[in-house]
């Protein structure tokens, strides 16, 4: 998905759908469907992007554990704002909000969800205000007042998303000064590609 490639993308998390329904794993397929939504969001199908993320809600460990919950209501939030379904973009949003209030953040789980969690949240929160046209600087500045200083692609992520914010709030000086007061954090080589990479997705969005 990183690269791009998502003819092969989609037969791997078919494969791998197939694969956790066959192993009953309901918090593996979560994962894929979370992966689908994603991959959908890539190709420009908000409309399969809530449908897979309205399935990933549908699993058992949303049902079990609130964090699993959290992250499959913010991905159909994403899904919402690009389909411009404000009340139920910002629904979602709540939901997932309050989910991610009640989940026991020590608890063990799979090591391929570590990367959710509040500043995830924020994150996807500030994506979700800025398509709707909504003010979203906020949300990406606590998003990367939490963000651990290990998650250095996030970063660079969430940092672009600031700046695109910014700019769309018509604030063209701080837009481009936030990446440069950034850079000083961002020391992984990777991070300028990855700020590139989102800030090309996120204008054709």
């Amino acid at each position: 998905m990183d690269a791009r490639e998502r003819a092969r993308a989609r037969q791997h998390l078919d494969r791998a759908l197939y694969l956790a329904g066959l192993a009953q794993d309901p918090a593996l397929t979560l994962r894929v469907w979370n992966s689908v939504s994603m991959l959908a969001h890539q190709q420009s199908n908000p409309a399969e992007a809530l449908a897979a993320g309205q399935a990933a809600k549908a699993t058992a460990v949303t049902r079990r554990d609130p964090l699993h919950a959290s992250l499959a209501h913010a991905r159909t939030a994403i899904a919402h704002a690009h389909l411009n379904e404000s009340r139920q973009a910002l629904r979602a949003l709540d939901l997932a909000e309050a989910s991610l209030a009640k989940a026991d953040l020590d608890r063990p789980r799979p090591s391929w969800v570590a990367f959710y969690g509040a500043a995830e949240l924020f994150a996807l929160t500030a994506i979700v205000r800025d398509r709707l046209g909504a003010a979203a600087e906020a949300a990406s500045l606590k998003a990367l007042a939490v963000l651990p200083d290990t998650f250095r692609r996030n970063r660079a992520l969430t940092t672009a998303r600031l700046s695109l914010a910014q700019l769309h709030q018509g604030d063209i000086d701080q837009a481009t000064a936030t990446p440069r007061r950034s850079s000083t954090r961002c020391a992984a080589p990777r991070c300028p590609a990855a700020c590139a990479r989102c800030s090309a997705s996120s204008t054709a969005t």
